[in-house]
């Protein structure tokens, strides 16, 4: 049997699955750490997932065909899985965070799948440090929680 033809998985490439799940693996570690919705493995699969779907466009696509609007209906069921992770309580939406950075591991599966793998590593390490840094931030400055971001601190204090 011949090993070639059974690592073979065209039109994908493992260097890109592998990429996928290193993408997955920054970002999902920090929510992880954090104990937030979407982690490790969630993350992983979201970027996985999104590269898989666009490079199965690029490969089944023909002059009738417009593979761009296979990107645009990725987006659509990302928003799906985005809205699952929020939660109203007590009059504070909680989960926006998370829904956001679901929607950001979909545009690094997406860069994958169109080529940019160095750059997707790179906004992997951006949307922790966004993650990150604007943490920080709240934490030192109490201008930033302000309104809304006031009333989760408070009830997350109570609450928790």
């Amino acid at each position: 049997m011949d090993l070639s033809a059974t690592m073979n998985i065209e039109p994908y490439d493992w260097p890109s699955i592998g990429v996928s799940l290193l993408c997955g693996l920054i970002i999902g570690l920090e929510r992880q750490l954090r104990g937030k919705p979407v982690g490790i493995r969630t993350s992983a699969l979201i970027v996985l997932g999104t590269y898989v779907f666009i490079a199965s466009s690029n490969h089944v696509s023909n002059e009738v065909s417009d593979p761009s609007r296979i990107i645009g209906q990725v987006i659509t069921g990302i928003g799906f899985l985005g809205a699952g992770v929020m939660l109203a309580r007590d009059g504070v939406v909680i989960g926006v965070t998370s829904a956001a950075t679901i929607w950001a591991l979909a545009a690094v599966g997406v860069c994958i799948a169109v080529g940019n793998v160095f750059s997707a590593i790179k906004l992997s390490f951006v949307v922790v440090a966004v993650l990150v840094g604007v943490d920080l931030l709240e934490d030192y400055s109490q201008a930033l929680t302000r309104g809304v971001h006031m009333r989760y601190r408070n009830w997350r204090t109570r609450s928790g």
